[in-house]
């Protein structure tokens, strides 16, 4: 009987178990997809088989030793995988699926994959949360004397664009590393009635997850913006927000990450002193008298 195969590591596991068995030139085609692993998901059969130093046919043969209709869908489940990050060394993986899309002419389902991953993303993300830790950690911003937010890479429009607005509500948190400075020295005078706001996703970036472990010895309050539970810097936060980051593009995707935090900024203004609206009514207030908006007030 063949066996339920529903993943890429099912199969590769098949493929170890069966090696021995086979013929030597299903032998080949075998060894050359346990060696290879993340090339089945991105070439056809004629690609691996020149990999393997087979015929093409051979590398349907095994397909269908194996239980598949074809080479095709033995494929579709090494794709499905890179796309989701289970499969391969890394965001290059999934760069060469991409270019195979273009290359089969499927961009088409790529777009639907994208919309599709980015409206789960968000679903999932607000799902696993609730309004009471988001107030929760709302009021923690209130209640500190000094903000601290820390987010490189593809994480630090996103930390820019959170203190900006927290600016705008006269709430200011300080983006760090500033120019030029360290993380961890940027929040050397940093004290208890502090508070840090750290994102980072796998794989975790070194000078995060260090500033996070200095902010926990000098007894600072940590908000911790991650993809796992076990993140280093969501262990132990004393508030933290786990956010789903699939995507079949080639880095993390940040839209749960951007939809989290427009949610916290919500409970930030909801949470905040009548005087808020009066801020902000004066920041724009400002904007346009100084012409930095075109058009009409409300544009």
């Amino acid at each position: 009987d063949v066996p339920q195969l529903n993943s890429a590591q099912d199969v590769l596991a098949l493929l170890e178990r069966r090696l021995a068995s086979f013929t030597p030139e299903l032998k080949k085609a075998a060894a050359a997809m346990l060696e290879e692993q993340t090339a089945i998901g991105v070439s056809s059969a004629r690609q691996m088989a020149k990999l393997a130093f087979v015929k093409p046919n051979t590398m349907v043969r095994l397909a269908k030793e194996l239980g598949f209709k074809g080479y095709d869908d033995l494929r579709g489940l090494f794709q499905e995988d890179i796309r989701r990050g289970q499969l391969g060394g890394g965001f290059e993986d999934r760069a060469r699926w991409l270019q195979s899309l273009s290359r089969k002419g499927e961009l088409g389902q790529l777009y639907a994959d994208l919309a599709n991953v980015s409206i789960k993303n968000i679903e999932t993300t607000l799902a696993a949360t609730n309004q009471v830790e988001m107030q929760a950690a709302a009021r923690t911003l209130h209640q500190a004397k000094k903000r601290y937010m820390l987010g490189v890479g593809i994480n630090h429009a996103l930390a820019e664009s959170f203190c900006y607005l927290a600016d705008m509500a006269s709430m200011p948190i300080e983006p760090i590393p500033r120019f030029g400075s360290l993380a961890i020295d940027d929040l050397a005078h940093a004290a208890t009635d502090d508070v840090l706001i750290a994102i980072t996703f796998k794989p975790y970036r070194r000078e995060v997850v260090t500033a996070v472990e200095q902010a926990r010895r000098q007894n600072l309050k940590i908000i911790g913006i991650s993809d796992s539970p076990a993140s280093p810097i969501v262990l132990g936060a004393d508030h933290g927000f786990v956010v789903d980051t699939e995507t079949p593009q080639f880095y993390t995707s940040i839209v749960a990450t951007m939809a989290l935090l427009e949610t916290l900024m919500a409970f930030v203004i909801a949470e905040a002193e009548d005087d808020v609206i009066t801020e902000i009514e004066a920041f724009h207030e400002r904007r346009h008298r100084l012409g930095i908006y075109m058009g009409e007030k409300n544009s």
